[in-house]
């Protein structure tokens, strides 16, 4: 199977998931990840958009300031993205899988020239082994011109590189019906085309450490489909859960193309 016959996945991964809702980054959630990527590399090829800047920083620093809640947000971004990428390498090394970081910012994908850098390089990336780890440059976001979420970041980025499936990963088992919310067993929408449907089901939810809720894994889920590409919204808690998901083993959200 050549370079080219390979399907490309997005996987975004939310705080949430890569802490496994603690307080810091998880190891073994690094080490699941990584080891199924090196167990479908011959079939497919993945670009990751990962948060968790913040939340790694936390681990090391208090910081004191006077300063808008954003330049203490953007000083913690700067302080645990190295140490993000050092927790991926680390994982991912040890199974021979190569890693590159990719910092963007929201203007990037405004010009013409930017965007088509952004691909020529990571296609080269991608085209030399090595996977891309994508996350928002905070450190020179503004309010105005944050992408607020990764979510829409992995869309924008996904509808870029023209990539076969976003996949984002997130706390629970896709999106549940509105009905079953609260109860005992809430119940996934498994498959639609229908946006429109998804956000009547969906309720204001925040996750604990990620700046999202469903809200925005479904505008994300938007773009992609105006790009042509389908969105899975995977519990991505759950071990081998790429896997599971791409041998249809479990409960998640298809949200597919019309």
């Amino acid at each position: 199977m050549g370079k080219s016959d390979k399907k490309r996945i997005l996987l975004k991964i939310g705080s949430n998931v890569l802490t496994k809702e603690t307080n810091q980054i998880s190891r073994g959630k690094l080490e699941d990840i990584a080891r199924q990527i090196a167990a479908l590399k011959d079939t497919y090829e993945f670009i990751i958009v990962s948060s968790g800047a913040i939340a790694v920083a936390k681990q090391f620093v208090e910081l004191e300031s006077d300063g808008k809640p954003i330049n203490v947000k953007q000083a913690l971004a700067s302080i645990g993205q190295p140490h993000l990428m050092r927790i991926f390498h680390e994982n991912f090394w040890e199974l021979g899988l190569l890693t590159s970081q990719c910092l963007l910012s929201y203007s990037d994908f405004k010009k013409s020239d930017s965007k088509k850098n952004i691909k020529n390089t990571i296609n080269v990336l991608i085209e030399n082994n090595y996977i891309p780890i994508i996350n928002e440059n905070d450190t020179v976001a503004t309010d105005e011109i944050k992408f607020g979420d990764n979510d829409k970041l992995s869309a924008l980025t996904a509808s870029l590189l023209k990539v076969d499936l976003l996949i984002i990963a997130t706390n629970t088992n896709g999106i549940y019906t509105k009905k079953s919310m609260g109860s005992e067993h809430n119940e996934t929408i498994n498959e639609t085309s229908n946006i429109a449907t998804l956000k009547e089901q969906i309720q204001a939810s925040i996750s604990l450490h990620g700046t999202g809720g469903m809200a925005t894994k479904i505008a994300a889920a938007e773009i992609a489909q105006d790009a042509k590409i389908e969105t899975w919204i995977v519990n991505g808690l759950n071990d081998n859960f790429i896997v599971d998901a791409l041998s249809n083993k479990t409960q998640f959200t298809k949200i597919i193309t019309k």
